[in-house]
């Protein structure tokens, strides 16, 4: 089933994303595990990341596969394309429709350092969502950041950017995370009055461990709200208490995005099922 469709329903989506093993041998069983567990809680629909330069996009594939067609829940798999031949993009594209895959998310992935744009066949994610479009009726998202991409000059060109890849054949995007929800109302008002009408899903992460927001703020730049900073400090050297806390802050986020019309939201679970099944728990009467 096709994203765009399962995004047209009155009813909350709430999804989740996992992360394929980094490895090139078997996939882990605590992974497969891990997978299987968050699929059997029957999400609306499962994302499977891809790793830098797509390295791991063998176990994409597989288990976005596995999830689809064994455990019954619609998957969408993630693609990059710096650095990747024209052919070699081809060839996956070919790869997923074997798979039955109808959902494809499209990234351009982490430019390697010393690597010229000119010399590569897709520079932008843009390229990449013309390329998927062209070989098929793939259903396609793409990211969107409300903080700004960190190699945009303004909002205003990032925005530009994002337009461009709807109109190359975009159909949904997904946000990074955030943690304060005011970024996102104030990044979907800027979208929506750029003439973007695709359906915008809000990433959530829940953040369970204290080590997690340094390397959210270095990789991301996230702003991270005061109050929840003060989270962290009183619970951040107990770990059943930050877990349970991170939860419920991520909670709160999702109600309070579901109160004022944000109707899906994709949850970025870490292969942590019992995160997912808490979630899930909390907002069961709401998501009905």
């Amino acid at each position: 089933m096709k994203i765009r469709d399962i995004l047209q329903a009155e009813k909350p989506v709430l999804s989740f994303e996992v992360f394929p093993p980094k490895a090139t041998t078997p996939a882990p069983e605590s992974i497969v595990r891990a997978v299987e567990a968050i699929a059997a809680l029957k999400p609306p629909f499962m994302s499977v990341t891809c790793g830098a330069g797509g390295t791991t996009v063998g176990f994409t594939n597989r288990i976005a596969a596995h999830i689809q067609n064994d455990l019954n829940v619609p998957s969408v798999a993630h693609l990059t394309c710096v650095g990747t031949k024209r052919e070699d993009i081809r060839a996956q594209l070919e790869e997923l429709r074997g798979l039955g895959i109808e959902n494809i998310f499209a990234l351009r992935g982490d430019m390697p350092a010393g690597m010229s744009p000119a010399a590569l066949d897709f520079k932008h994610a843009t390229d990449l969502v013309r390329e998927i479009r062209e070989a098929g009726d793939f259903c396609i998202g793409c990211a969107a950041y409300p903080e700004g991409h960190p190699e945009s000059p303004s909002q205003k060109e990032d925005i530009r950017f994002l337009a461009e890849k709807v109109a190359a054949g975009c159909d949904f995007l997904t946000t990074q995370m955030f943690f304060d929800n005011n970024i996102l109302y104030n990044f979907l008002y800027k979208v929506r009055d750029a003439g973007i009408r695709v359906p915008v899903i809000a990433g959530i992460m829940p953040v369970t461990n204290a080590k997690q927001i340094g390397r959210i703020v270095q990789l991301g730049g996230n702003m991270v709200p005061p109050r929840f900073l003060r989270i962290v400090d009183r619970f951040g050297d107990s770990p059943e208490a930050m877990k349970q806390a991170g939860i419920a802050f991520a909670t709160e986020q999702i109600i309070d995005l579901l109160a004022n019309g944000v109707n899906a939201v994709h949850v970025y679970s870490m292969n942590k099922p019992d995160v997912a099944a808490t979630i899930l728990h909390n907002l069961s009467e709401i998501l009905k």
